[in-house]
């Protein structure tokens, strides 16, 4: 049977590290040398294995569910310790089809009121850390499926991009999305237009893999993507849920191997296809492996600590660009009150200490670029006190007791409980930073000072009371006592407010005053 092989070199491992030439280096050379005249070999393969472990080639940037309950503080090293994070998803809105939106659940404005998004991303950036967003995944729509007009569709990617300031974004493309070959020229087109204004723009494509490599249509997406002139920075393979791929006995390391090196070989050839020849190394570079730590959705498909282990060996010896974990989020064990039979979102279903999978994976792993934080948001000037006129959060008081989960300003910074704490001053030094009640999420953005709201009178009109059993969605407006209210996300049961004590965390945004008979 013909396939995506017939053309395929077979790839052979890389070196672990690539050297530049240095003072340190010449000298391990001269050692070397010595070393062979004086006939200890073995002594010198192990100098020269030492000299190649010096600069990882292999990152590591888990993916994040950022819509999760609860939620994972990216921005917080107790909590994720890479330094890139890959978020997601975007996905088409449910009313809007070509409105941005995370996972239909939050636009990219109710993203920062209800999850503090574009601070934390600005936290992490300060701690010299960065994102990639991630555009599809394996619910809702993307984009590209459902926006018809490749305008519209370029407007919504780059709206995204200017939101966060992002250096690199990822396609997830699997399921139905595979095969929408219209859908898929949109895209291609899109993206090429989005380098074309966004120069340093990186861009990866995630797609689906099995032991024999890339399915026909991930082919298909790749061949179209060098066709339509995209300049690809990397290609992601979701080395997980092989189903009957996998042959019997084969371990997930065992398959995800395998899967990598099919992927190489069809990459190699979509690139001679395209008339362009690149290094084996540069192929390696641009490949990325993300398991799904733990249990995966078929039940035999178990991705142990030993695979990862095991993965992270392969990596280093071929150069391979990144490993990546569905997801950070799981990096924990379940505990005895969850099914094991059940897949959770929240932790991996294996025994592991937290975090355990962050740490093999992350050991010596290379750095990615960072961006610079704050560079296009700008923060409130805080020279002087604390204003509560534009605070996105009541500012922070000793003798006012704070359940967890609060948030509050202090000297220009918004933090949250982690516990309850009362007179505990936010940036109060502490040996550790597990010993503060208190997390740091970002400082006050010039942003926040839309939280203010100018009390306006609301023109005539019939507006539904408001009822704690009825179901609203972003966009319903109700009455309540008086006052007109719009839902910014889906909510049941929380009634409306015109001055919630945190208006970023609340589902309903005031609108303004019902005008008085007469008026």
């Amino acid at each position: 049977m013909s396939g995506p092989f017939d053309t395929a070199v077979t790839p052979e491992p890389r070196p672990a590290a690539a050297r530049r030439v240095s003072l340190v280096r010449v000298g391990f050379v001269l050692l070397v040398v010595a070393a062979l005249i004086a006939g200890g070999v073995r002594w010198t393969m192990a100098v020269i294995s030492d000299v190649q472990a010096e600069q990882p080639l292999t990152a590591f940037a888990p993916y994040v569910d950022v819509t999760l309950t609860p939620t994972l503080h990216f921005e917080d090293s107790t909590q994720q310790p890479a330094s890139h994070v890959i978020l997601g998803f975007i996905v088409a809105d449910s009313t809007y089809r070509c409105a941005p939106s995370w996972g239909t659940y939050y636009t990219l404005d109710a993203a920062a009121r209800a999850l503090d998004l574009d601070r934390r991303l600005v936290r992490l950036r300060e701690i010299g850390g960065d994102a990639t967003v991630s555009f599809g995944g394996a619910v809702n729509d993307e984009l590209a499926t459902v926006c018809f007009d490749t305008g519209q569709l370029t407007s919504a990617y780059q709206d995204v991009i200017d939101r966060y300031d992002l250096r690199a974004i990822d396609f997830d493309i699997e399921g139905a999305a595979l095969g929408n070959v219209s859908a898929n020229e949109r895209r291609a087109d899109a993206i090429k237009a989005l380098q074309e204004r966004n120069k340093e723009l990186r861009v990866w494509l995630t797609l689906p893999v099995a032991p024999f490599g890339l399915t026909a249509e991930g082919v298909a997406i790749v061949d179209l993507m060098l066709a339509r002139g995209v300049r690809l920075d990397g290609l992601n393979v979701m080395t997980m849920n092989y189903g009957g791929a996998r042959a019997p006995g084969m371990s997930m390391a065992e398959a995800s191997t395998l899967a990598l090196t099919a992927t190489w070989q069809q990459l190699d050839g979509a690139y001679r296809r395209a008339g362009v020849v690149k290094t084996q190394e540069e192929l390696w570079g641009m490949i990325a492996a993300t398991p799904m730590i733990g249990q995966n959705d078929i039940e035999a498909e178990v991705f142990t600590q030993k695979d990862a282990r095991a993965l992270v060996r392969f990596a280093q010896e071929v150069g391979l660009g990144r490993i990546s974990t569905w997801s950070a989020n799981r990096d924990v064990s379940c505990g005895v009150a969850v099914d094991d039979r059940r897949v959770s979102n929240t932790c991996s279903g294996v025994s592991q200490e937290p975090l355990e999978f962050a740490r093999i994976f992350g050991e010596g792993a290379r750095e990615e670029p960072a961006g610079d934080p704050g560079e296009t948001v700008k923060r409130v000037d805080t020279a002087g006190r604390d204003d509560p006129r534009t605070s996105p959060y009541p500012l922070w008081r000793s003798a006012k007791a704070y359940e967890a989960e609060s948030k509050v300003v202090w000297q220009g910074r918004v933090y949250q409980a982690k516990w309850y704490t009362q007179g505990d001053q936010p940036d109060a030094p502490v040996k550790n930073t597990w010993d503060t009640p208190w997390r740091y999420l970002g400082p006050v953005l010039e942003s926040d000072r839309e939280a203010v709201r100018a009390v306006v009178p609301v023109a005539p009109g019939s507006y539904q009371r408001w009822s704690g059993e009825r179901v609203y969605v972003a966009g319903d407006t109700v009455e309540h006592d008086k006052q007109v209210f719009r839902a910014k996300w889906w909510t049941q049961g929380e009634s409306p407010r015109a001055d919630p004590d945190q208006p970023y965390d609340h589902p309903w945004e005031y609108v303004g005053d019902i005008p008085m008979a007469g008026k």
